[in-house]
This record gives C-alpha cells, sequence and structure tokens, in this order.
C-alpha cells in the first residue's frame, strides 16, 4: 500500500523522512477505512512492523482530526508490553511516529525508577507504554490516570498471558474506559487469548497477516543433529565456520550461561553473558 494512504499529515511526514517507501502487509491492513473506530484482534508475527501498524491505527482516535496535539494532560493511549526491553523499543517507535503530530510518550516499566514515571506522568503524556505489573503499581498509587483514556494496545498479548499477566491485564481493562478502542497483537491465538478478547473488546474485526506458507523468508534456518557430549564442540565449529561478526547463543538455565561463557573464553571468543542473575 503506498504512503498516501496515511490519513495523517503528521504521521505520513514522519514515515517519509524515516525512509519509508510502501507499508508492510500488516500496516495496510490496518488502514483499511472500514477498521477505523473498531476494536481489532490482529495476528503479527515478530518483525512485521506491527508497531507502526498500531501506532497508524490509533492516530484517527487520537487526534481525532487534528494534525497536531494539545497540550498533554492524562494520557489518552494506552500501550501494554510483556517486558521492559518490548517496552522501550516500542517507546522509541511511537515517539518518532507521533514526532511531527507535538505527541508526548512516556514508559512504566519495571527495572526503572518509578519516581522518575511519576515525575513524568505530572507532566503530562498523551500515549503511555508500559509493562503489566508497573502499570497497575502506579493506577494503585494515583499516579497514572485513565480516565481520559481513549485506546488500550496489547502487544504480544499471548506472551503476556503465558507469563502469568491475566490478572494485571484485567485490573488495567477493568480501570479503564468502558468507552474505549482496544486492541490486541498476538503471533497466536491461544483460547486464553480469545476469551480475553470476548470479555474485552466490542465487535472485535480479526486481522491475520501471517502466512502459513511463508513465515520470516528473511530468515534461513539450519538444524543440525549431535549427541549430547558434543553440544559444546557443534557450538564453537559452528560460530567459527560462519566467522560471524555477532552471534547469540541461548541457553536454558542461569547455570548452563555462566559453564558456557567460562568454555567460550577459554577457547579465546569474545563473550558476554546475559542472565536472571544480573540487574536491569
Amino acid at each position: 500500500m503506498p504512503l498516501s494512504n496515511i490519513t495523517v499529515p503528521a504521521l505520513a511526514r514522519a514515515i517519509e523522512k524515516r525512509g519509508y517507501e510502501t507499508l508492510t502487509p500488516v500496516q495496510s491492513a490496518i488502514l483499511a477505512s472500514e477498521l477505523r473506530d473498531a476494536d481489532l484482534l490482529v495476528s503479527a508475527q515478530t518483525g512485521s512492523g506491527k508497531t507502526v501498524a498500531f501506532g497508524l491505527a490509533l492516530a484517527h482516535t487520537l487526534l481525532a482530526g487534528k494534525d497536531r496535539f494539545e497540550q498533554a494532560r492524562d494520557p489518552l493511549a494506552l500501550i501494554i508490553a510483556p517486558t521492559r526491553e518490548l517496552a522501550m523499543q516500542v517507546k522509541a517507535e511511537i515517539q518518532w511516529l507521533y514526532a511531527e503530530a507535538g505527541g508526548v510518550v512516556a514508559s512504566c516499566v519495571g527495572g526503572m525508577d518509578a519516581r522518575d514515571e511519576r515525575r513524568a506522568l505530572d507532566r503530562g503524556a498523551h500515549i503511555v507504554v508500559g509493562t503489566p505489573g508497573r502499570l497497575v503499581d502506579h493506577l494503585h498509587r494515583g499516579s497514572l490516570q485513565l480516565t481520559s483514556l481513549k485506546a488500550v494496545v496489547l502487544d504480544e498479548a499471548d506472551e503476556m498471558l503465558n507469563l502469568g499477566f491475566r490478572e494485571e491485564l484485567e485490573f488495567i481493562l477493568d480501570t479503564a474506559p468502558a468507552e474505549r478502542r482496544t486492541l490486541m497483537f498476538s503471533a497466536t491465538m491461544p483460547r486464553s487469548m480469545a476469551t480475553l478478547a470476548s470479555k474485552y473488546q466490542r465487535d472485535a474485526q480479526r486481522v491475520n497477516t501471517i502466512s502459513t506458507a511463508k513465515q520470516h523468508t528473511d530468515i534461513e534456518y539450519l538444524a543440525l543433529t549431535t549427541g549430547a557430549h558434543d553440544v559444546e564442540n557443534a557450538i564453537f565449529n559452528v560460530l567459527r565456520y560462519h566467522d560471524a561478526a555477532n552471534a547469540l547463543v541461548f541457553c536454558g538455565t542461569r547455570a548452563a550461561v555462566t559453564h558456557l561463557q567460562s568454555r567460550f573464553s577459554n577457547r579465546g571468543f569474545s563473550v558476554v553473558a546475559l542472565s536472571g542473575e544480573l540487574s536491569q
């Protein structure tokens, strides 16, 4: 879909400045005129451009025909993500997308100073991005007000349910005004997700942009079969064979991370370990 289909000029300018020439399938699907005011249940995989997609979907609702926001007060939109890292990525994307419209974006995430977040909320924000636990904490403390809210987005909703955030999500959605748009984005559609959608969405429109035939066609997958005692040597050999400048190796436990870090160091690899033992 061409960029001319973006009906909010400020966002169209931001998209052009970012170097976009065309929109991704999920971004194009979201901009369909019949979906403009609807609740949405969207299946979209990671890397599909879904953050920009729901940013574009919110524009009509939040700006109400204007090109720029008025002065920021209580938030107009709330975007909920499962992890601190994803929430901060979403915040960065929404900030550049709404920069031309004068959008103020604040974050409320675990692992960050809640006092700084409270001050940012007091100054006013049009859009708040956060993780479930920290958002609930701000609601209990009265530092986050949802009375002016026009839309809620659940990003990777299936993952939030898998992580056990159902109670927090229901509290947030119950606190938000009933007259709002609710957009749920998910890579999968488990029964728990469908139950949440049926409870908190109104006549939600289903949008599926995941192709069962072609998923992540830009990624090559290679599986190697090896004995349990040869796993470490296989990892070392694969990394040396491909000679990649950077690589990620995932382990099942923190102990395995620590062990493999030591083994990499002994073999001359430059290695950094990331696990739950580290502070944010």
